[in-house]
């Protein structure tokens, strides 16, 4: 919990700039629990079921990092910063991730509706905990990889893309055909992004998702990304706005306003 707060307090800075770019944009969008009586119902609604990933291999040496005293300057390349370690590149999940994400199946199975797409973030972490999380529906519904949906960009080496080609080769239940790069473009190893950045990322991707046909849809992506969403994208009650826990599931309903 006290490892939660931290990082939150972290991600914070730089939101409120974020907000104030969100708000003076065209599209609004205004999320509520899925549970919530209240919640629309019209045309412009969606329901979304938002997965941060079970935790990865840079999750837990930083855990380890943490435990034996070690402390560092984030998103900076430093030997103490467990994140910039090359080994730790686009991290998958350990095992405890997989288990996380494979806890998630019984929640699904248990969805009235269920989801008609499935929108992975392309980092290895994400594309495995949505594939675990949404087993039942391999090949059953569109399984999408959105660049939009990455990590907070820059820096931290696990935060960095696969080529293109190794990602299809190794995950090819997921079409990575709106990837558009080989390599990873939008990384930087010496500057992370804004949270105005983040949030423009994630606009985007509810305006692609806005213009999908689908009603019901799973997303896969990360914490970072998650906070800005929850914080600077969405009109949501405040209960919504806490960190997500790795292999955490948020079902809300999304109206889509212009």
């Amino acid at each position: 919990m006290a490892t939660a707060k931290s990082e939150t307090a972290e991600h914070m800075g730089g939101m409120e700039d974020a907000i104030a770019k969100m708000q003076a944009l065209p599209l609004k969008v205004k999320a509520f629990l899925s549970t919530n009586p209240n919640a629309p119902t019209g045309e412009n609604t969606k329901t979304v079921h938002f997965v941060r990933h079970g935790q990865g291999f840079h999750n837990l040496v930083a855990d380890i990092a943490r435990k034996n005293g070690k402390t560092w300057t984030p998103y900076t390349v430093t030997e103490d910063n467990p994140y910039v370690m090359p080994e730790i590149l686009d991290a998958p999940l350990t095992d405890k991730g997989r288990q996380e994400a494979i806890s998630l199946q019984e929640t699904v199975q248990q969805m009235k509706d269920q989801p008609e797409l499935i929108a992975f973030s392309p980092h290895c972490r994400a594309l495995q905990t949505g594939l675990l999380v949404f087993e039942e529906l391999e090949g059953k519904v569109p399984y999408l990889a959105h660049e939009m949906l990455r990590e907070e960009i820059g820096v931290h080496v696990c935060d960095k893309r696969r080529p293109k080609s190794r990602q299809e080769k190794e995950f090819p239940a997921i079409d990575f055909s709106l990837i558009e790069t080989e390599e990873d473009a939008l990384f930087t190893p010496d500057r992370r992004e804004t949270k105005v950045e983040v949030a423009t990322r994630a606009y985007k991707f509810f305006e692609w998702l806005e213009s999908r046909p689908e009603k019901h849809i799973g997303v896969a992506s990360h914490s970072a990304w998650l906070l800005a969403v929850f914080n600077a994208n969405l009109e949501c009650d405040e209960s919504l706005k806490a960190w997500f826990a790795t292999g955490e599931m948020r079902s809300v309903v999304l109206e889509f306003c212009r």
